[in-house]
């Protein structure tokens, strides 16, 4: 894949002067801005992780909304060279995983770290001097691994409320301050089929669900009798793993979505006019060892991926059977393709980027580096695309039948591996191996993590000469 790399010195630009050297195509960095100074990182050691944008018509005025690992914070950019922190909301600390919608002029926030842990709404009508929060309990739900928000629509991935927890569940937003529970997906699905939603993308309550290991399903919240009934599922496609996220094009035709675990899976495009026949259009890699994470589209003719260790990707898909790069930017110059070393951590980096600013930048949030301001005028106007390996890549027969469940795990979780000598290791992000086993033959069992810490690890499988590594997450209730 050609690159055009930036100057391997410190990058100037608009007059900034920027610490670390950051490569990228068509792509440029205006500003970045490191805000969280808190000692209290996530257990994996994040300090960042969602962000969203929000412009503020009555002002003229564009923000940065960064979750991080001690609150929120609500950044000026409407002069994006030198960034501002306006307001600053306490919340979970030592928070992995953050993430914040917005709607009129509130900010909803949710994480899906272990308890003293609360859901908040945020009225940002008073920005840029202050933000007031309107509700911080657990009354609505305690946690939520995601959510997404169309129309006066609330979607919670994985909440879990005072009392259980749901795959999904559809809020009413009609009072901003005081949402309301429509129906949770458990009311209408049982576990069997669907039992955990780790992101959702709606439209006109059609949601089209990321159900982790089992797939992707398309689902109808019908309103007036209040259900939410099956349209269709795509599982079981090649070079598939942990389906994660997804986004459709603004036509209805297409949708592109990320598998997460285990690393270095390709993205997926598929055709989804007929939802009883969904069609593969084909899945390709930004680099060879890349881990997409986020993506978000632009009409019919952009994608925008976060992409971990390797940074933001633009891709013009305006022809959805032969899409090509148009721009690059790597958030983490630290490690990734830039270094030929993904390390330990093939889950560092850029977290999501936000690209539906008026001013058309893109707001960026590396797990480590920061909130960065991208200018991504070049990549949607160039005339220079560049192929990409539009293939389905062959998965050894290992991976195809190595698996655990559940994941988020609480006590134990059931492995299954392949015939032959067999290994199984639990590994933290520091590489410190804490459980091992070994097994000879077909091997279905259970490992008990009910003595594990809350967080990230990595559960590897050893088998016939093959190594295979996938993402655990422990959640204890």
């Amino acid at each position: 894949m050609i690159k055009k790399m930036l100057p391997a010195l410190l990058l100037l630009l608009t007059g900034t002067v920027f610490s670390q050297s950051y490569s990228g195509q068509n792509i440029s960095m205006v500003s970045i801005i490191s805000p969280n100074t808190s000692t209290i990182t996530s257990p994996v050691g994040n300090q960042y992780s969602g962000c969203w944008g929000w412009f503020q018509q009555s002002k003229n005025k564009e923000y940065a909304i960064s979750g991080a690992s001690n609150g929120t914070y609500f950044i000026d950019i409407s002069n994006p060279s030198t960034p501002s922190v306006s307001a600053f909301v306490s919340g979970k600390q030592g928070c992995t995983w953050r993430e914040l919608k917005t709607y009129s002029h509130y900010c909803y926030i949710a994480s899906d770290d272990a308890l003293p842990n609360r859901f908040q709404i945020v009225d940002m009508q008073y920005l840029p001097d202050s933000v007031h929060v309107v509700h911080d309990t657990t009354t609505l739900l305690r946690r939520a691994h995601t959510l997404w928000i169309d129309g006066n629509k609330l979607y919670a991935g994985a909440p879990t409320f005072s009392a259980g927890f749901a795959p999904m569940a559809v809020y009413s937003l009609a009072t901003p301050t005081a949402p309301v529970l429509l129906r949770r997906l458990d009311q209408d699905f049982s576990n069997s089929v669907i039992d955990y939603v780790h992101d959702m993308y709606a439209r006109n309550d059609t949601i089209y669900a990321s159900a982790g290991y089992k797939g992707l399903f398309i689902l109808k919240h019908d309103v007036a009798n209040d259900t939410i009934t099956l349209l269709g599922s795509y599982t079981s496609y090649a070079n598939g793993g942990y389906n994660h996220s997804s986004f459709l094009t603004q036509n209805g035709k297409h949708l592109l979505f990320c598998d997460e675990v285990p690393e270095s899976l390709p993205i997926h495009m598929i055709d989804v006019q007929n939802l009883a026949n969904i069609q593969s259009l084909g899945s390709f890699h930004p680099l060879p060892h890349t881990t997409p994470h986020n993506p978000y589209l632009i009409g019919n003719n952009f994608a925008v991926v976060s992409c971990y260790q390797d940074g933001v990707y633009i891709y013009d898909i305006s022809q959805p059977g032969n899409i090509k790069q148009a721009g690059y930017f790597d958030t983490y110059p630290q490690g990734g393709a830039n270094t030929g070393n993904y390390g330990s951590g093939a889950y560092n980096g850029n977290w999501g980027a936000y690209p539906y600013l008026p001013s058309g930048l893109i707001v960026a949030s590396d797990m480590q580096n920061g909130i960065l301001i991208l200018n991504p005028a070049a990549a949607y106007t160039t005339t220079t695309l560049y192929p990409v390996n539009y293939t389905a890549l062959s998965k050894n027969q290992a991976s195809a039948q190595f698996g655990f469940f559940p994941n988020p795990a609480d006590k134990i979780i059931s492995v299954s591996c392949p015939g032959g000598k067999t290994t199984i290791e639990i590994t933290n992000a520091i590489g410190q191996t804490l459980i091992t086993k070994s097994y000879e033959g077909i091997m279905s069992g259970y490992l008990n993590v009910a003595e594990l810490p809350e967080g990230i690890y990595f559960l590897t499988n050893i088998s016939n000469g093959t190594k295979n590594t996938r993402q655990l997450i422990v959640r204890h209730e």
